[in-house]
C-alpha cells in the first residue's frame, strides 16, 4: 500500500502544466495572439487581472476579433475560459462581449466560468475616474476612463460589490445604497459634477445578474481538478509589467498588479502550481497614455513603426507612442516576472529599415546606468544609450523557421537574447495565428 507521500508525488506527475503569459513592456505586446495560438495545448485559459480596459486583438483565416474581458481561449472550441478573481467586471461589456460572440456562433455560455469573487465596476466607478482624469490637466494619467482605478480602490477598502452580492437581493441592495452613497458625495461636493442614479444601479444589476448568475463558480477549485486531472492551463496577463501598480513607472501606471506573481493571488492558484512564465515584447517599443518612455520617437522611424505595425490601441483607438527597444525596461521586467522564455512579436515591422537600435543603458545626470531609476521624475533626465545593429530588406512576414529568418534578423534576436539574459522560444511573424517561428514550446 502506497504511503501518502507516494501518493502525492504520482498525483504531482500527473498533473497538467501551467504557463503565465505576461507582457513585460507598456502592453500591447500582442499577448491575445500568443495565447489563442497556445491554447491549441491546454485545457482552460484563466485572465487574472485588470478589466475591460485591456484588449487582445486576434486575427484567424483574415478575421478579426477583439476581446476585452474573455479570455483568448474562446475562439478553441474545447477549452474552457475562466475569469479569475483578479479581474474587476464590467457586467455591461462581458454580456455585450459575450453576445458578440455567440452572434459569429461562438459559443459561450456553458464553457465560461466567472469567479463570484470578482468585484464589479459600478456606473459611479466611471463617472469617478473620468472626473479625476478631468481634473488632472496636464499631471493627469492618461486612463481609458473606464472605473478600473476606483473600482480597485473600493477593493482595497472592502466595499467593493462582487459577483456573489448579486444572487442576495438585500444584501445587494444594502451594500449598493452605501457605496452609491458614498461615490456620489464626492462626485458632487468635491469634483462638482451630477450624482448618478442608486435605484436605476440597482435595477441593472439585478437585471444583468440573472444573466451572469449561470457563470458564477468557484473557479479555484475548478482549475485545481483541470490540473491534478492532466490538464494543461494558461494564465492570460493584461497590459504589460511596466505598468504594474507596484513595479512599473508609478504612478503612471494602471491600477492592478501585471506582473506574474499575480497569476496565484488572482487565480486562487498556489504559487507552485506553475512552471513558466512567457514574457511577450514586441521587436520596439510602444506606449499609450502618459508616463516615462526614454527611447520614444519622433521622427520618420518613429512614424514608420506606428504606420507598419498599426499601433493604435486595440480598446481607445488612441495612436501609441512608438520607440527603440529598451532593454533596460525589458531587463527589470525579466527579473520581476521569473520570464523562462521570450516571445519576440511584430519582427516584421522592423523589415526595410537601413539599421536598428537597442538601448542598453540610460546616461542619468552623466552617469551610465543599466537599470531603471529608482523615482519616476528620474526619467526625465534618462538619455537612452544605443547599440547599433545591421537592419534587413527581405520580407520576415510568415517566416515559420528561424533559418529562413534574414541573417541580420538573426543576430537582433540574438542580441535581444544577450541584454536580456532569456532564451527567444518563440517569434511571431505576422498578424495571424498561422505565422510564427516555435524554436521551443513553453508546454514542452
Amino acid at each position: 500500500m502506497l504511503r501518502a507521500a507516494d501518493q502525492g508525488l504520482m498525483t504531482a506527475s500527473r498533473a497538467g502544466r501551467s504557463v503565465i503569459v505576461v507582457g513585460i513592456q507598456w502592453g500591447d505586446e500582442g499577448k491575445g495572439k500568443i495565447v489563442d495560438l497556445l491554447t491549441e495545448r491546454v485545457g482552460a485559459v484563466v485572465r487574472f487581472q485588470g478589466g475591460h480596459n485591456a484588449g487582445h486583438t486576434l486575427i484567424i483565416g483574415g478575421e478579426k476579433t477583439v476581446l476585452h474581458l474573455i479570455p483568448s481561449g474562446i475562439l478553441r472550441p474545447d477549452v474552457a475560459c475562466v475569469i479569475g478573481n483578479g479581474v474587476v467586471l464590467h457586467l455591461p461589456s462581458l454580456l455585450q462581449e459575450i453576445d458578440r460572440l455567440e452572434s459569429r456562433g461562438v459559443q459561450v455560455t456553458g464553457r465560461l466560468r466567472i469567479s463570484a469573487a470578482c468585484p464589479l465596476i459600478l456606473p459611479t466607478h466611471i463617472e469617478l475616474d473620468r472626473a479625476r482624469e478631468s481634473a488632472g490637466g496636464a499631471r493627469a494619467i492618461g486612463t481609458t476612463g473606464r472605473g478600473i482605478g476606483p473600482a480597485y480602490e473600493d477593493k482595497a477598502a472592502r466595499r467593493s460589490l462582487r459577483i456573489s452580492d448579486l444572487f442576495d437581493p438585500a444584501r445587494l441592495a444594502e451594500r449598493l445604497a452605501a457605496a452609491a452613497a458614498l461615490h456620489n458625495f464626492v462626485l458632487e461636493h468635491y469634483h462638482k459634477v451630477a450624482p448618478v442614479d442608486a435605484g436605476a444601479m440597482l435595477e441593472e444589476l439585478q437585471r444583468l445578474g440573472e444573466r451572469v448568475k449561470p457563470l458564477a463558480a468557484d473557479t479555484a477549485l475548478f482549475l485545481d481538478e483541470q490540473r491534478r486531472a492532466g490538464a494543461n492551463l494558461l494564465f492570460e496577463g493584461a497590459q504589460g509589467a511596466m505598468l504594474d501598480v507596484d513595479h512599473g513607472t508609478y504612478p503612471y501606471v494602471t491600477s492592478s498588479n501585471t506582473t506574474a506573481g499575480f497569476a496565484a493571488t488572482g487565480s486562487g492558484l498556489g504559487i507552485g502550481a506553475f512552471d513558466y512564465v512567457l514574457g511577450i515584447v514586441k521587436a520596439y517599443s510602444t506606449r499609450v497614455g502618459a508616463g516615462p518612455f526614454p527611447t520614444e520617437l519622433f521622427d520618420d522611424t518613429g512614424r514608420h513603426l506606428a504606420e507598419v505595425g498599426v499601433e493604435f490601441g486595440s480598446t481607445t483607438g488612441r495612436p501609441r507612442r512608438c520607440g527603440w527597444f529598451d532593454a533596460v525596461a525589458a531587463r527589470r521586467a525579466v527579473l520581476h516576472n521569473g520570464v523562462t522564455g521570450l516571445c519576440v512579436t511584430k519582427l516584421d515591422v522592423l523589415d526595410g529599415l537601413d539599421s536598428l537600435k537597442i538601448c542598453v543603458g540610460y546616461r542619468l545626470r552623466g552617469q551610465l546606468v543599466d537599470s531603471t531609476p529608482v523615482f519616476v521624475d528620474q526619467y526625465a533626465d534618462c538619455e537612452p544609450v544605443y547599440e547599433e545593429l545591421p537592419g534587413w530588406h527581405a520580407s520576415t512576414v510568415g517566416i515559420t523557421t528561424l533559418e529562413a529568418l534574414p541573417a541580420n534578423a538573426r543576430r537582433y534576436l540574438e542580441r535581444i537574447e544577450e541584454v536580456l539574459g532569456v532564451p527567444v522560444d518563440m517569434i511571431s511573424t505576422g498578424a495571424d495565428r498561422a505565422q510564427n517561428i516555435i524554436v521551443r514550446h513553453p508546454f514542452d
